[in-house]
């Protein structure tokens, strides 16, 4: 195994981060600011770093259920178009001093309406906070492009209304649809309507799925949905059977993949992983032993991302060293799964090759030089 890539080289790597959730990448110090402001008074705590070990230990439970519960807090001081727009902005400045050149920050605009705001204000707030975040970011000299992912939760029944106004606003910074939540209970099938609205529409939409839940919340994410790409989708592995070292060579037939995972490889669709948040939510048990070294050899679209980085602890750097460290992966791997992201982001074709030709590969040649 080589030697595992510095951290401090990592983050100036040019990234893609196409999995993260704005409601889970607060900086704890604005949380405690922002329930001072907006009068929540149900933080566990308002020491900032006793807040930000709290987030970190209840997300480590291994239940996906606690670890959504952690969302609460920060959801309940995102409830005002200043601290919306604030958010967004910490978070698109902090990407970018990170090395993310481009990303999709999903959030869902049902949970932000508890004091009185409209769904047009709360994307119009977060819309308004990318903007400002980013054009902090360049005056600082780091270029990011941000895009927004509007999400559903799959437990309600409000996912047609955010569809459409995700197609409202898909020219003005939204670049898809989303649904999240618990999995178990609640099939995406029960979101038919609402994808295919968006399919009609000519958009674009990602489904959380095969977390928690097994194949059969992925084989109907894309089978009966038709999802452009598959949130997580780590349990795809359930499908696909590898030697008993788990080693395999994509050429010479050791794996055997079941009809789902050879479709899924098949046809490239996208897995958006997020290491960390998999093992906190029990979906792998460590990263050494995480499934994304065995898709990555058997050349699935496997992108790396966050998930939530205040319950993780984590940035896109994070998780790439992480990697390295317990897969030995190189500036050749990273880059990789950069331009896997890349590829599958929803934006425009031309936009895509323009960002790979002239910022990602550049980026990594004078990293490997």
């Amino acid at each position: 195994m080589s030697v595992p890539l510095a951290y401090s080289d990592i983050v100036r790597a040019p990234k893609v981060l196409l999995h993260d959730h704005l409601d889970g990448g607060l900086r704890p110090r604005t949380v405690v600011e922002l329930a001072a402001e907006t009068g929540y008074r149900d933080l566990p705590t308002t020491d900032v770093d006793e807040l930000a070990e709290w987030f970190r230990v209840q997300a480590d439970s291994g239940s996906l259920v606690r670890y959504l519960e952690t969302f609460s807090h920060t959801v309940g001081v995102m409830q005002t178009k200043d601290a919306l727009a604030r958010v967004a902005a910490e978070c698109a400045l902090d990407l970018a001093r990170d090395g993310v050149v481009y990303a999709e920050v999903r959030f869902a605009p049902e949970l932000h309406i508890e004091q009185g705001l409209a769904l047009t204000e709360v994307v119009d707030s977060v819309l308004h906070g990318f903007e400002a975040g980013a054009a902090e970011a360049a005056a600082e000299g780091h270029t990011i492009r941000m895009g927004t992912l509007l999400t559903a939760m799959r437990h309600a029944a409000r996912s047609r209304e955010i569809a459409e106004l995700a197609v409202a606003y898909r020219d003005a910074g939204v670049a898809g649809f989303d649904i999240a939540g618990a999995e178990a209970g609640f099939p995406p099938t029960r979101h038919l309507d609402a994808f295919q609205y968006i399919k009609r529409e000519n958009g674009h939409f990602t489904i959380h799925a095969g977390e928690a839940f097994g194949l059969p919340s992925i084989w109907e994410a894309l089978q009966w949905c038709g999802a452009d790409r598959l949130g997580h989708g780590v349990r795809i592995v359930d499908d696909i059977e590898a030697d008993s070292e788990g080693v395999v060579d994509p050429r010479d037939g050791v794996a055997r993949l079941g009809r789902l995972a050879a479709y899924v490889r098949d046809k490239r669709i996208p897995l958006e992983m997020c290491p960390s948040s998999n093992i906190q939510t029990g979906a792998a048990s460590s990263i050494a032993e995480h499934p994304i070294g065995l898709l990555r050899d058997l050349r699935f679209r496997v992108t790396v991302n966050t998930d939530n980085r205040l319950m993780s602890d984590t940035s896109m750097s994070k998780e790439f060293t992480l990697l390295s460290e317990a897969f030995g992966y190189g500036w050749g791997d990273l880059r990789w799964f950069t331009i896997n992201a890349m590829k599958s982001a929803f934006l425009p074709f031309d936009e895509r090759l323009r960002l790979i030709d002239d910022v990602i590969k550049p980026g990594y040649e004078a990293l490997m030089a």
